[in-house]
């Protein structure tokens, strides 16, 4: 069974959640568990390699910075910071950029599927990447939920989150 997503009382959206939920965990916690495996992998394919296969893959200016220790950052060098969060407050904006989180993880994942052949690489990524195809899937379905609830005449004229109108913005 699906655990419903937790609403506040006074939202006035929060009904049309209440079954509703982005997997059978909190997406955060496996998000963040998405980050350990990939870490994880990470790791293990670092933790032998000599001061020459540092430097003959190039690894060799993290390794100045970090050693062999593990620094979340993105391919180009930059690194992980909360900028990578976005967040309105406004349902429809904020499912949207769920949804493009979700698609880039997903190409990222396909992008290193093209450069890896390793099994041991390849076959947590592919389950990674599942769970980016599942996640987009399920965030698609919250945001056809909204939508189905808004007052068609006024979609974009406020945030239900906060300016609900008498009666209700979800409500009809």
């Amino acid at each position: 069974m699906i655990a419903p997503i937790q609403h506040p009382l006074n939202s006035g959206c929060s009904s049309v959640f209440e079954k509703w939920s982005i997997s059978e965990h909190n997406v955060g916690t496996e998000e963040l568990a998405h980050m350990e495996m990939v870490s994880t992998i990470v790791y293990q394919l670092t933790k032998n390699l000599s001061p020459e296969e540092i430097k003959a893959s190039g690894f060799d200016k993290y390794y100045v910075d970090h050693t062999l220790a593990l620094w979340p950052q993105a391919a180009g060098g930059i690194p992980f910071n909360a900028c990578e969060f976005q967040s309105k407050g406004d349902p429809i904006t904020d499912l949207f950029e769920d949804l493009a989180a979700e698609q880039k993880a997903r190409t990222t994942y396909d992008n290193i599927l093209r450069l890896v052949k390793d099994p041991e690489v390849s076959d947590p990524i592919r389950f990674l990447r599942q769970r980016e195809i599942v996640h987009f899937q399920r965030f698609g379905e919250g945001l056809r939920l909204v939508q189905e609830q808004l007052d068609s005449r006024n979609f974009y004229a406020f945030n239900p989150e906060f300016d609900i109108p008498q009666g209700g913005a979800c409500n009809k």
